[in-house]
């Protein structure tokens, strides 16, 4: 049994460049979601890393991240329900300009 959880998190960045920066960042830690939205699972070094890069980028007082600690990973499979458009799980890839 590994000691990884899994974690949504998601952010509102006010800068584009910033924004930019946060999800480039965020694709190396987890699954892109939605827009401003990842899933990851983490060990506590991991988790620890992502939130100092992401406190090294973001600005306190514009920039908005939440972390949501789902539970231990190998316990949680996330259900995802979609409203609206049909939700699909795919490698696809967002474009950064």
């Amino acid at each position: 049994m590994n000691g990884d959880h899994l974690y949504i998190v998601t952010y509102d960045i006010a800068d584009q460049r910033r924004w930019r920066r946060v999800f480039r960042t965020m694709h190396g830690f987890g699954d892109w979601l939605q827009l401003s939205v990842f899933q990851c699972r983490l060990s506590g070094r991991r988790r620890a890393e992502l939130e100092t890069r992401l406190r090294h980028l973001i600005r306190n007082g514009e920039d908005h991240v939440l972390i949501v600690d789902v539970g231990p990973a190998d316990k949680v499979h996330l259900a995802v329900e979609s409203l609206g458009r049909t939700y699909e799980k795919s490698e696809r890839q967002a474009i950064v300009i």
